[in-house]
């Protein structure tokens, strides 16, 4: 189904514009996604650093028949039209964080889109205005949810995505 003022379309979800500040990613039907889920791993990441787009609250839009998970809106910068030397300053403050968020105990789990989804490699990191930023959450992971053994595998692939993204990101 098209939607009015849509941003993206992912495997489970749109995104759509809600605002000039809000966006409000869909959830209708059998989504594969649990909304409640999402929400409580954004506010978790949310509560340790701003990496994590910001969760703003949960609604439900009568027009279009569908649960919304409200977040920030963020306006990404082409990373290609700033110099390495910036490049490395703001990989160095996302790598900061997102050890904090992993010792924590949130794992994003989606920093390198497998080869089999469309899109670019790294959809789900973007530069701001505020630095890097991580969206979409719908695949993350507390350590709480899911015990030591398995958030550490996740960690551990996470780190080898992040060496990835370095490479992409500096020598691009």
């Amino acid at each position: 189904m098209k939607y009015p003022r849509t941003l993206s379309s992912g495997a489970n979800n749109t995104v759509i514009v809600l605002s000039d500040s809000e966006v409000g990613k869909l959830f209708t039907g059998d989504t594969r996604s649990e909304i409640g889920s999402e929400a409580e791993k954004m506010q978790f990441a949310n509560s340790i650093n701003s990496l994590v787009v910001e969760f703003k609250r949960l609604e439900f839009n009568e027009d279009l028949n569908a649960e919304m998970l409200v977040m920030e809106r963020i306006y990404p910068f082409d990373f290609r039209s700033y110099e390495v030397e910036m490049r490395e300053l703001w990989l160095s403050v996302f790598e900061d964080e997102l050890r904090a968020l992993h010792a924590a105990g949130f794992v994003h789990r989606d920093l390198k889109r497998p080869s089999s989804i469309s899109g670019l490699s790294f959809d789900n990191i973007l530069l701001t205005n505020s630095g890097l930023r991580l969206i979409d959450v719908g695949i993350s992971a507390l350590r709480r949810q899911i015990g030591d053994v398995i958030f550490e595998k996740y960690v551990e692939v996470e780190l080898q995505e992040i060496q990835d993204f370095r490479d992409y990101f500096l020598n691009r």
